[in-house]
């Protein structure tokens, strides 16, 4: 890499990192106008329409990788984007923002995402996922959908029951939130793009391992949009936006994209053994470290965040070694 290329890659790598900041600021203000506006609770939007979003990278390179031939890639994506966002994300907010869960939204999405994840090892321990076994999975997304649906509009009639005045919102305030919350997905994920590329080719110059940087950059890298969205919610104070957003991430990776997976690869998905023994038991013990507490205490604690992180370090070690 000459000094012209090393200036750009510099240059971009910049640009991706502002992206992420200024779209991670548009995309979470828009989401909380969202939630005010329509009386929705922020844990509920959160779980929703910021997962879905956020999702968008997953989704894309595990099907490029079915697509392409590469399982283990579209496979290890999908899972190991779920250990990601409980162990470093999860934990770092928990950290940051032990905050109180409300039992009503929190409990029963807690208990599919873990609900997911122990279906999926169940499935998959013969060493393949067939489409009607996706299909069983996706079962869960259904029902976890339909749940939020139910709590949004329950919480949408209350919400008219104590303020039967709503303000009113213009027609321009309403294309002018919209528009901004769109864009910051689109910066949150062409600045991951860019992130990524370029980051992953100054690790390279600066002599950084390929083996270390394809871990760290694959594993982070497509839950960048969820560590962005936390680290914004983490700013302004919106702890249920990231914990909804972070839940609702999780059941999607384990329960939607890998049953599509699973149906364009010709209805059966082949796992390898560094999936079954490492990556799936691993993300489970993470759902359980993630969940346990506050279904029992009502509550993130700080040392389950620190706990988090931790168990997240090793599994990277693990990989590394």
């Amino acid at each position: 890499m000459d000094g012209m290329e090393l200036a750009t890659a510099v240059l971009l790598f910049l640009l991706g990192l502002i992206l992420i900041v200024r779209g991670g600021d548009w995309f979470l203000d828009g989401a909380v106008w969202i939630a005010e506006t329509t009386g929705v609770p922020r844990f509920i939007i959160g779980a929703t329409i910021v997962s879905l979003a956020t999702t968008l990278p997953e989704l894309t390179v595990s099907v490029t990788g079915v697509l392409a031939g590469e399982l283990d890639l579209a496979i290890g994506n999908a899972v190991g984007s779920v250990t990601a966002n409980l162990g470093l994300i999860m934990g770092i907010s928990a950290v940051c923002i032990p905050a109180a869960v409300d039992h009503k939204h929190f409990d029963f999405k807690a208990i599919l995402m873990v609900a997911g994840g122990l279906l999926l090892w169940f499935l998959c321990r013969t060493g393949e996922l067939s489409a009607w076994e996706g299909a069983v999975l996706f079962a869960v997304f259904g029902a976890y959908f339909y749940n939020n649906l139910r709590d949004a509009q329950a919480s949408r009639e209350a919400d008219r029951r104590n303020r039967p005045q709503r303000r009113t919102v213009s027609y321009r305030q309403a294309v002018q939130k919209l528009a901004f919350f769109v864009l910051g997905l689109g910066g949150i994920v062409l600045g991951s793009r860019l992130l990524i590329t370029y980051g992953s080719s100054l690790a390279l110059l600066l002599g950084v391992p390929e083996s270390v940087v394809g871990v760290t950059m694959v594993a982070i890298g497509t839950s960048l949009p969820e560590l962005v969205t936390t680290i914004t919610a983490i700013v302004k104070r919106e702890p249920a936006l990231s914990v909804g957003n972070i839940l609702g991430a999780n059941v999607i990776d384990l329960t939607m994209i890998l049953p599509i997976c699973a149906m364009i690869s010709g209805g059966k998905l082949a796992l390898g053994w560094q999936t079954l023994g490492l990556d799936i038991p691993v993300c489970l013990l993470a759902c359980i470290l993630a969940v346990a507490p506050p279904l029992v205490k009502g509550s993130f604690y700080r040392w389950q965040g620190v706990a988090l992180l931790g168990l997240y370090g090793v599994y990277l070690a693990l990989l590394v070694g």
